[in-house]
């Protein structure tokens, strides 16, 4: 199942967000965490489509990159960015394998292709691609 979406700006990119948190609210089964990794080049929209799923949720708070301090939580949204990750086994040393034991858990991972051998494997892959200046590709598969 692959469901590709071309954005131009910003509020698109966020709108694919909160329509992707809408659908994992209605069939989330809470037998397991609900966990995303998201792939693509930096500005190509990770953040942003973020956004919009941390809204989609019902969230307030302000999504920011956790880029330096690696994962925020806001309830039991966790965000996490591995761009500074070397090594999959810094991310269980950070409690990964707990974060995403607890089915109330969603969780968003971004350059999830470098903990890639430790993401579950009913991880949801969202690809950003950026095709031009403004235009991207984003693939749900």
């Amino acid at each position: 199942m692959n469901h590709k979406f071309f954005t131009s700006n910003s509020s698109q990119t966020k709108k694919v967000g909160r329509a992707l948190a809408a659908k994992i609210l209605k069939t989330k089964s809470g037998k397991k965490a609900f966990i995303i990794g998201l792939v693509g080049d930096l500005g190509s929209g990770k953040t942003t489509f973020l956004q919009g799923f941390a809204q989609g949720l019902g969230l307030k708070n302000k999504i920011l990159s956790p880029t330096f301090i690696i994962m925020r939580r806001v309830g039991h949204f966790y965000h996490i960015d591995c761009y500074r990750i070397k090594n999959p086994k810094e991310m269980l040393a950070l409690g990964f394998k707990k974060i995403i034991a607890n089915p109330k858990n969603i969780i968003a991972v971004e350059w999830a292709d470098r903990i890639r051998k430790i993401m579950p494997v009913n991880t949801i892959w969202v690809e950003f691609e950026l095709l031009s200046e403004k235009k991207r590709r984003i693939v749900v598969k």
